[in-house]
């Protein structure tokens, strides 16, 4: 069966490289040019190609049908690197990412971190503080910004602490809250080491939650807010079948 996830893994990647490869004039182009708008709409172009060519086709679940704001925070669960790649799947408007700051030192990811998405250092306050910054100034340009608040991956999907700063940038900023919870993308792409962890295609399922408003609320209400939407993943993640 590892063979079968390795073989699926370099299938993957090829595709995933070789559109990143076709496109990155492109992705150049608009960074340099600060569209930072036009790079998002060729993130979700990217998006289509590594995943549909690799036989995953993500489903998409609304709790409710919205209207999707001008500005709001995505906080989702993170359980594998394609909670990343699916982003484009179910958010159109311009999403702008929050990740470690080691990302910088990928050659795949650097541009995007140097010209479009936020690194975040946590091991330095004035770092971590800078970053917040700028998450309120793209806020402020009305588009989106996608945080992971437990901070790091979980390799078996099992829901870990979240940290604060998703909520009380939502807060403060006065952008509502669309929760994300990703089904079981760690059983489609595992993180965990190349040849040991499992890998495959099909039908992943992503539930989107209604957005939540925070226009009246204050820093207090940050740690409250955080639970909530914790346990809202926590028992949408026990649900046996989502429809």
């Amino acid at each position: 069966m590892r063979f079968f996830y390795v073989l699926w893994k370099i299938w993957f990647s090829f595709w995933f490289v070789l559109t990143f490869l076709i496109l990155y004039p492109l992705f150049y182009l608009c960074f340099i040019s600060k569209k930072i708008d036009r790079a998002y709409k060729l993130k979700i172009l990217w998006a289509y190609f590594p995943c549909y060519f690799s036989g995953l086709f993500p489903k998409v679940i609304y709790s409710k049908k919205f209207k999707w704001p001008k500005k709001a925070v995505i906080v989702a669960n993170h359980s594998s690197y394609l909670d990343i790649a699916f982003v484009p799947f179910y958010c159109k408007h311009t999403a702008i990412f929050m990740g470690k700051h080691e990302l910088l030192k990928v050659p795949l990811f650097k541009n995007f971190f140097k010209y479009m998405d936020i690194p975040v250092n946590r091991k330095s306050i004035s770092d971590a503080h800078r970053a917040y910054v700028r998450a309120a100034e793209e806020l402020r340009k009305n588009r989106n910004i996608i945080i992971f608040p437990e901070g790091t991956i979980s390799p078996e999907g099992k829901l870990k602490p979240f940290k604060d700063g998703a909520f009380r940038l939502a807060i403060q900023e006065k952008a509502p809250i669309i929760p994300v919870v990703y089904k079981e993308n760690w059983k489609y792409l595992q993180n965990g080491g190349f040849l040991k962890s499992r890998a495959h295609g099909g039908r992943p399922k992503i539930f989107i939650g209604e957005p939540i408003v925070t226009k009246f609320m204050n820093e207090k209400d940050a740690d409250v807010i955080k639970e909530q939407i914790r346990n809202f993943m926590l028992k949408k993640l026990e649900e046996s079948q989502w429809k």
